[in-house]
């Protein structure tokens, strides 16, 4: 079945892929059809609710193949100039920087981009561009934790917090993107030494920022790192829901920013569409604080600063973010990734 499929579209190179993927990406079509297709490692929010809104203002059908970060850089390096993506969309900056790195992306001139979306939010070669932002800070329970105990990340490495840390493993993209935020800010053997503080506080490692907030609520552990929006997810499920988010090191240098984002590919059969698509993810359609947007869809605050968040986030408070270069966090995520074994971080 799959070889007859690829006689259909002649165009189409026959890949060891399953049925399901072949048929989502159907092979591109020509360069001038009316369509767009996207490798993806976003798989939540809702992202078929927003992409049917972009059909319908521009006519031009979305196609999306999902999968890990690491599985779809793979696959496009395997395919390149043969590839059917158009666009690469990931949920991590460290992943944009290494498919950017790899000559994966290409660069893309657009006003409408650089109108909506910050010059910190983009790729200084604009080959990628942010489309909602992550902060990844310290959840606690009030009345069980003084908030001004766990003011930074590094404050984390007290002894009094031994045995009362929840962490996401070593292997979590999220993680990685932390810890080499804190080598790009402090350098090596500074950032070894607070994860190797962290490490010796015996943290509970769970690979879920859900079950964090979870455990925490429990009285499992007292104090843990996760994204935002996980929390916005369980108020928005139960209002009451115990558990609060703190800004990190607000009287430094910000707390840690990541970013879903996006990029045009090297090889891209469909440029203009996918050109088409970011901007209009940009604007206030694609922004939007409830379920038609992007950053709404999962809790996420909006890159465009015309755009007002969900007021669920906006509840969190204001704060200040890390002005960290978006890179930095893929130029480091190998050094990163080996501190955490040198520190042994789980």
């Amino acid at each position: 079945m799959n070889r007859s499929i690829a006689y259909l579209r002649p165009a189409c190179r026959y890949r060891a892929v399953s049925l399901a993927v072949f048929l989502t990406v159907a092979c591109g079509g020509a360069a001038d059809s009316p369509v767009v297709n996207i490798y993806s490692t976003r798989h939540y929010g809702a992202m078929e609710l927003m992409y049917a809104g972009f059909t319908a203002e521009t006519g031009i059908e979305v196609r999306v193949s999902h999968g890990n970060m690491h599985a779809l850089l793979e696959r496009l390096r395997a395919e390149g100039e043969h590839t059917v993506a158009d666009a690469f969309l990931a949920v991590d900056a460290g992943g944009l920087w290494l498919a950017a790195n790899d000559g994966l992306l290409q660069s893309v001139e657009s006003a409408v981009l650089e109108q909506n979306i910050p010059e910190n939010l983009r790729d200084p070669e604009n080959r990628f561009f942010a489309l909602s932002q992550r902060v990844r800070s310290i959840a606690y329970v009030p009345g069980r934790v003084d908030p001004s105990e766990i003011s930074t990340y590094e404050a984390l490495t007290d002894r009094k917090w031994r045995g009362r840390l929840c962490l996401r493993p070593s292997t979590n993209v999220y993680t990685q993107s932390l810890v080499a935020s804190l080598i790009a800010a402090h350098g090596e053997a500074r950032a070894e030494e607070i994860v190797r503080g962290w490490v010796a506080n015996e943290p509970e490692y769970i690979d879920s920022d859900t079950r964090i907030l979870e455990t925490i609520a429990a009285g499992g552990c007292d104090a843990g790192i996760t994204n935002h929006y996980y929390l916005g997810r369980l108020l928005k499920a139960n209002p009451d829901f115990p558990v609060k988010m703190l800004w990190a090191n607000q009287d430094g240098r910000g707390v840690h920013r990541n970013v879903s984002g996006i990029g045009v590919t090297a090889a891209a059969a469909h440029r203009e569409n996918a050109i088409k698509l970011i901007e209009w993810l940009s604007g206030p359609a694609g922004q939007a604080g409830d379920d038609s947007g992007l950053p709404g869809s999962n809790l996420e605050f909006p890159v465009n600063p015309d755009v007002d968040p969900h007021p669920i986030i906006a509840a969190f408070g204001p704060w200040t973010a890390d002005p960290m270069p978006l890179a930095e966090y893929g130029r480091y995520q190998a050094d990163a990734v080996k501190l955490m074994e040198r520190a042994g971080y789980r």
